[in-house]
């Protein structure tokens, strides 16, 4: 009898079992996608479901992670017709199947058959890293008639960081289009890979600016090495490390997102929502900002899934344009002059009207009269300004209208004060630009007087101690005890913090050049006339950390920023011991005890040793200080173009956000935004954009248009 009870319950478990694998294993609703994927040896967990349709007014995709057992629900799809694939780490890419949502759809995924075919879905890191770095000994460099590494680059960190923030941030390095050479380059180069490189890179309207990449490392090596670099590739190269699919929390992730603007343009940021609060502008639309390709400022409707374009006007007709810019002949191209901008739309913060404010140009670089010397304006008195490359513009949406605004000072990032007054304060984009600027932006929309609602001041410390800003010595000049000192750093990143009224900024490493000056963070302190009475505080990341780019702050005032030395990094002022002022306050190196450091997952090249560093590299950083994402508030989220993900650090632990398609994922700023607070997980999300300066680089090619990503965190992955 216990034996016929034994064989009868195991035939149920396996009937059950039986069951549970051909029926509907997931709830999905008639809103929904959703099923089992499987491969060879049974469930496949945390591989990517990718679903797609061009059915909608513009192309619109979904993405989401398989749970343990290989499950897997895409939500909310609107009515259309769907491509649906899986793809995953130790994949290839599986059959595309038609789908409608409410479907139950299992999939069968496709082991790869080797580790090449594998390593064709990695992140583009995992390809760099197998870049050739020179040896730490080999710096100083010795020049051209040396080891052809500039005498100026004294430390290997300098090459690392010019690497990553002169080539990284701009091409996603690893991406198939740059870890390959054409066929185009090799035959205008007679097969010479040295040669080809050159070709390269000086085609396209940003040769100008790639031939300024290499000449800070030497343009022969640097040719060198990069030649050296898919040369390997193409021999069979794969890379030494491996990545790991998503786990835990990762696997909550729903990625949507929409095309939008055009194939031949970039986009260098774009905002959804007023920053300072992500309940402004709920359902609305998401505004790119295009840089130098072009004027067309692009617009998505995510609700109706339209993507439209409004455009940048400006004053000068004859103002300089991208057309006009020299340029070599691209492989993906020809000849064709792709961008037309003139604009250098570069950034753009939304205010809590809804309306969007744009660091743009407007007129050509000479400054107005009022910006210089013998000027009655109370900033052109203490600092005459003769040009400026960038300056302001706002658009409207509700009454369609643009305001163009002429600034004294140069414009790079900007972000407005948390007060009142609204200021929004700017970035000049570099150390060149020794200046922080502003615009009273309620004076402004009430009078429109450019003049009047703008002022900028230099960069001062408290050198002598006394608490006020008085005489100082200008750039230049030796310290004096009894003066207050002007240093030669500016704002890249820009910043207001919600504790108390300082704006804190970020400059980059100048270690390429002959001034040799590390980044700092800038804590500035306006005071009741910003012009005469802002000082300023500067502060080194600790020994052996470098590179400091972007920043965002929390709502405990913690400020947060990534290195290119390959960590993300948090300072808290707060802790810092030491006097604020005086001799030893002006080196920045005063507050060691106010940073901590976080090493970036992945792999380090390998001629650097420095296990404390990563050979990851983030453009920007984004303090999700809403919770928008669902990770929890103040969570800080890296924008890691190497990684290809959002790197979101949670209580110590990394969650990498990887979006998998198209491949080449590479974006510059991000922000989040609260559409229903009482909608739960679906009411909220992160927003970003693509932000190479070469999609055609990634999956897709010339076909590759500009995307807006949608982020959000589901409580489980089965969510809907």
């Amino acid at each position: 009898m216990k034996r016929k009870v034994w064989v009868l319950s195991a035939l149920f478990a396996a009937c059950l079992a039986g069951l549970a694998h051909a029926g509907p294993a997931v709830n999905v609703s008639k809103k929904d996608i959703g099923g089992v994927v499987t491969g060879p040896q049974g469930p496949e967990a945390g591989v990517w479901v990718i679903a797609e349709t061009k059915d909608l007014p513009t192309k619109f995709a979904k993405i989401v992670v398989t749970d343990d057992k290989g499950r897997y629900l895409l939500p909310e799809m609107p009515s259309a017709n769907y491509q649906v694939w899986v793809r995953g780490y130790g994949l290839v890419d599986s059959p595309k199947v038609t789908a409608k949502p409410g479907q139950q759809l299992d999939l069968k995924a496709v082991i790869a058959p080797d580790e090449k075919s594998a390593a064709q879905y990695y992140p583009g890191m995992y390809w760099y890293t197998l870049l050739d770095i020179p040896k730490e000994s080999d710096f100083p460099g010795t020049g051209d008639k040396g080891n052809g590494i500039p005498t100026n680059l004294k430390k290997q960190s300098y090459w690392v960081d010019t690497v990553k923030n002169s080539c990284q941030s701009c091409h996603a390095l690893g991406s198939e289009g740059m870890r390959t050479m054409s066929d185009f380059y090799k035959k205008k180069a007679n097969g010479d890979s040295f040669l080809a490189w050159a070709h390269r890179t000086q085609a396209g309207q940003a040769m100008a600016y790639m031939g300024v990449a290499l000449g800070r490392l030497g343009p022969d090596k640097g040719l060198e090495l990069f030649a050296d670099w898919t040369d390997k590739i193409e021999k069979g190269a794969l890379p030494f490390d491996k990545p790991k699919r998503p786990q835990g929390v990762e696997r909550n992730a729903v990625y949507t997102m929409w095309d939008y603007s055009n194939a031949k343009y970039y986009l260098h940021d774009g905002v959804s929502s007023d920053k300072r609060n992500g309940r402004i502008n709920p359902n609305g639309l998401f505004w790119g900002s295009p840089e130098e390709s072009t004027d067309r400022v692009p617009y998505l409707d995510p609700v109706n899934h339209k993507a439209g374009e409004v455009v940048h006007p400006y004053r000068d007709p004859k103002l300089f344009g991208q057309k006009e810019q020299p340029k070599g002949p691209s492989a993906y191209w020809g000849d064709e002059a792709i961008w037309d901008g003139h604009t250098s739309i570069h950034n753009n913060v939304m205010d809590e009207a809804g309306r969007v404010w744009f660091s743009a140009r407007v007129r050509p670089f000479a400054n107005p009269d009022f910006c210089k010397a013998g000027s009655s304006h109370p900033s052109a008195k203490v600092l005459p300004l003769n040009e400026s490359v960038r300056q302001l513009s706002m658009y409207d949406p509700a009454k369609k209208e643009w305001s163009l605004i002429s600034t004294c000072f140069t414009t790079h990032h900007l972000y407005f004060s948390r007060d009142k007054n609204n200021i929004l304060w700017t970035s000049a984009g570099g150390p060149g630009f020794s200046a922080v600027g502003w615009l009273d932006t309620k004076k402004y929309l009430e009078t429109k007087d450019e003049e009047k609602s703008q002022g900028w001041t230099p960069i001062v410390l408290d050198f002598n101690g006394n608490g006020k800003r008085d005489a100082y010595t200008d750039l230049g000049q030796p310290e004096d005890a009894s003066k207050d000192k002007r240093v030669m750093t500016g704002f890249y990143g820009v910043q207001t913090s919600p504790l108390d009224n300082s704006v804190w900024g970020q400059s980059m490493d100048v270690g390429f050049s002959r001034v040799d000056q590390p980044s700092f963070l800038i804590r500035m302190i306006p005071g009741s006339d910003p012009t005469n009475t802002a000082l300023a505080e500067i502060f080194q990341p600790p020994e052996g950390y470098y590179g400091l780019r972007g920043l965002d702050i929390d709502s405990k005032g913690v400020v947060w920023s990534v290195l290119s030395s390959g960590q993300m990094s948090s300072f808290d002022r707060s802790k810092c011991k030491g006097p604020m002022t005086g001799a030893a306050a002006a080196t920045g190196k005063h507050c060691p005890e106010g940073w901590t450091i976080h090493r970036f997952p992945g792999p380090q090249f390998k001629n650097v040793n420095d296990p404390n560093g990563s050979a990851e590299h983030a453009y920007y950083i984004a303090v999700d200080v809403d919770n928008a994402l669902g990770l929890g508030k103040d969570v800080p989220i890296a924008l890691t173009n190497g990684g290809e993900a959002l790197l979101a650090l949670v209580k110590g632990e990394w969650v990498s956000l990887r979006v998998p398609y198209p491949l080449g994922f590479f974006t510059k700023n991000a922000d989040g935004r609260i559409d229903n607070p009482k909608a739960g997980w679906k009411g909220r999300g992160f927003w970003t954009t693509s932000g190479t300066r070469a999609n055609f680089h990634g999956e897709g090619g010339t076909e590759a248009r500009p995307k807006v990503f949608k982020v959000q965190m589901r409580p489980h992955p089965l969510a809907n």
